[in-house]
């Protein structure tokens, strides 16, 4: 399967909204305990000014379906091809800390496993560089297995762990790990 990467537009809000909250609802990704709503997520996006921003990954393949069935929380257009999102965001609001973003990424649940990830991230890193980034920073709770090894594959170092730090949308509560990447 073949994938590309672009900026966030609009029309990108549906499928972004759909994927965060499939990752909500599942546990394990994130803090937030209820989805997002349209209209929040809409805002998310507009929240990244430059040198922030907000990007998907498309399916090249029309099927948008690695397998022909619906995932089990599919619930984007399905004429939408975009089966991953990521988010260079401001890492902490003060002046002294230009130059390091906090990144993000969330893949469909059916398409998990199959390299998403490894191109979103890769891709979001060649753009925080030519963004000027100087670090590049991800907080992912302690246990989430496919992130760690990404911040392993792309030479993150873990700088801190947090226990006991957040809960997600199941109730469980979790470990924080603090990860970055000098650009």
């Amino acid at each position: 399967m073949a994938y590309t990467f672009r900026p966030a537009e609009p029309r990108d809000v549906r499928s972004i909204t759909d994927i965060y909250n499939a990752s909500v609802l599942a546990g394990g990704s994130t803090a937030d305990l209820t989805p997002r709503t349209f209209e929040q997520r809409r805002e998310w996006l507009e929240s990244h000014k430059p040198p922030y921003g907000v990007f998907v990954v498309e399916a090249t393949d029309e099927s948008t379906e690695p397998d022909g069935l619906p995932g089990p929380f599919e619930t984007f257009d399905t004429a939408s091809p975009v089966v991953g999102f990521g988010a260079l965001s401001v890492f902490y609001n003060r002046a002294g800390y230009d130059g390091v973003t906090d990144l993000a990424y969330y893949i469909a649940p059916e398409w998990q496993g199959k390299g998403v990830g490894t191109f979103l991230l890769s891709n979001l890193l060649d753009e925080a560089r030519s963004r000027h980034m100087r670090k590049a920073c991800g907080i992912i709770f302690a246990d989430n297995a496919g992130s760690i090894a990404l911040m392993n594959r792309f030479g993150f170092t873990r700088f801190g762990l947090m226990p006991a730090a957040a809960t997600d949308s199941t109730g469980t509560m979790r470990d924080m790990s603090y990860w970055y990447l000098d650009l």
